[in-house]
């Protein structure tokens, strides 16, 4: 079950974007090697056009849980078509967010501010000063507010968006709004909200969020009075002339009346009482409702400011994974560049696509575009494409060359076949597999046997796989076999149009590279010439 963004905060001293982490290799649709490798939180960078610190969390705890279930993909993406055929309903929720990301800070400095005390000064965002009053008047508000607009706003049709302003509406009827809303009872032994006052005459102390409390100073007043009248002394006798006087005893009583009355309103009622709404369910669902609707406008922003075909994916139900994209482009580098060269993939009953081609030709970042589409389609968003069938991936895993470690006692070899052989089991026929090479650190004759088992394996599982290799032998060996669909990385007058087409490159243009980045064998003469 997905965390709330209130329980990823628990143990944090102040909420955190990024506080949602991919799971385990198997328990999730993406695992830690596999966010890293695709460069998710670039993708997160691209993508994040959220108002809220919570709209943002939602979405970039998204891209590390995407969904795989094909119902709620296509609820959150009925959602999306719903705002963009809807002007008047997209409007108000920009509104509702708009006028939330000001007062949100107020709510997480209560929940997890810092209390400086009577004379502290706020030099940090997560500090309090005083005893909390404003900051509690403050943070409340956000909440409350929240409710009144979107209990105003338009009823919405799609099942999504119905289900989050069920939830904000909801939260109405919780203890946590009614204790928000006041008044607050400071009993003996709890805090009560005004529900459970009905019916009850124990004695109980009411709340306000204020240090100034005419009542209770009334009451100190009159107690003064009373003893003056009922016991009269040279003590009570106070002439006009003394009033002046006397007012020299104001100060002092000011200096015990702050601390008595701000300490216990702080310790007894404000700090209770931001700890209750820490560890509310119903709070932690409102926090996330308006983080869902974040994202979803989000979503919408990325899509009006790609700069480029941008399309809501088809997703489909098939027996094992599928791909269908036309002009996909890389949703990192894509964004806001007409020059990016787009590409056609499909991947439908082969299973396996074969991919060669010279250095810096354009391989891995064309297989990280799809990773990254196939990532972008299932938390329900846009993808940079002219058109994108896809069915959901319950695994996505992308492998890449790893340096073995001091510790591992493997080397390079026994590290990759160990993620290799973790990715292999936890693989189904619905899983989309990226092998960039394989098999490194040992002969050609062992890698060529040793991949070829792998492929093998893969193949007969069902799931899709996408293999990256400048072993053009090994595309040679399943070609024959007619297993596969050998793709290159195109070139021409020796330079890369980034282009995916049909066969199989056979060269490597090392030496090109070598002399880009100035390390031919010509620019190693010359150096070791001129040192001599």
């Amino acid at each position: 079950m997905i965390q709330t963004l209130l329980q990823s905060w628990q143990d944090s001293n102040w909420p955190s974007i990024k506080s949602s982490q991919p799971l385990a290799t198997g328990h999730g649709v993406i695992d830690e090697r596999t966010f890293n490798t695709i460069e998710v939180e670039q993708l997160f960078d691209s993508v994040n056009h959220a108002s809220t610190l919570a709209g943002q969390a939602v979405l970039f705890r998204s891209l590390t849980q995407p969904l795989d279930s094909l119902d709620e993909i296509r609820a959150k993406q009925q959602a999306i078509e719903e705002l963009q055929n809807h002007p008047a309903l997209k409007e108000q929720l920009e509104q509702i967010v708009q006028q939330a990301e000001p007062n949100e800070k107020n709510f997480y400095l209560l929940l997890f501010g810092e209390f400086l005390g009577t004379f502290g000064t706020a030099r940090e965002h997560h500090e309090i000063e005083g005893y909390g009053y404003l900051q509690y008047k403050r943070g409340i508000r956000f909440l409350l507010e929240l409710v009144d607009q979107v209990q105003a706003a338009d009823a919405p049709q799609s099942d999504y968006l119905k289900a989050i302003f069920d939830r904000i509406k909801a939260f109405a009827e919780s203890r946590s709004y009614s204790l928000m809303a006041g008044p607050v009872y400071i009993t003996e032994n709890t805090l009560q909200c005004k529900e459970q006052r009905k019916g009850s005459y124990s004695p109980a102390i009411i709340f306000q969020p204020r240090v100034f409390k005419p009542l209770l100073i009334s009451l100190f007043i009159g107690c003064i009075w009373a003893l003056a009248h009922f016991f009269p002394s040279d003590m009570f006798q106070v002439s006009v002339e003394a009033i002046p006087t006397a007012t020299i005893f104001v100060v002092p009583f000011l200096l015990v009346y702050f601390p008595i009355v701000g300490g216990f309103d702080r310790d007894s009622c404000i700090i209770p009482l931001r700890n209750e709404f820490k560890a509310s369910p119903a709070v932690a669902e409102t926090l996330d409702a308006l983080g869902q609707l974040d994202e979803l406008l989000s979503f919408i922003k990325f899509a009006d400011t790609f700069g480029g075909s941008i399309v809501l994916p088809e997703m489909v139900e098939a027996p094992h994974h599928r791909i269908n994209l036309t002009d996909a482009r890389n949703p990192v580098l894509g964004k806001q560049n007409p020059a990016y060269v787009g590409n056609d993939f499909v991947l439908d009953d082969d299973k396996l696509v074969l991919v060669t081609g010279p250095n810096s030709g354009g391989k891995t970042a064309f297989c990280k575009t799809i990773t990254q589409i196939q990532l972008l389609a299932q938390i329900g968003c846009y993808v940079p494409a002219k058109a994108a069938t896809l069915t959901v991936s319950d695994r996505i895993f992308y492998q890449a060359p790893e340096i073995s470690h001091l510790d591992d006692g493997e080397g390079r070899f026994g590290t990759e076949l160990k993620r290799t052989k973790d990715i292999f089991l936890a693989a189904t026929a619905n899983s989309l597999v990226v092998l960039d090479e394989l098999s490194e650190g040992t002969t050609f004759e062992e890698k060529m046997e040793s991949s070829s088992n792998v492929l093998n394996g893969f193949y007969r599982k069902g799931n899709s796989t996408i293999l990256i290799t400048h072993n053009h032998q090994l595309v040679d060996h399943f070609v024959a076999e007619g297993i596969g669909l050998p793709k290159q990385v195109e070139f021409a007058d020796d330079a890369p149009t980034y282009k995916l087409v049909d066969g199989i490159s056979r060269v490597s243009h090392a030496d090109r590279v070598a002399k880009k980045i100035g390390f031919s064998k010509q620019d190693i003469d010359n150096y070791l010439a001129g040192s001599q």
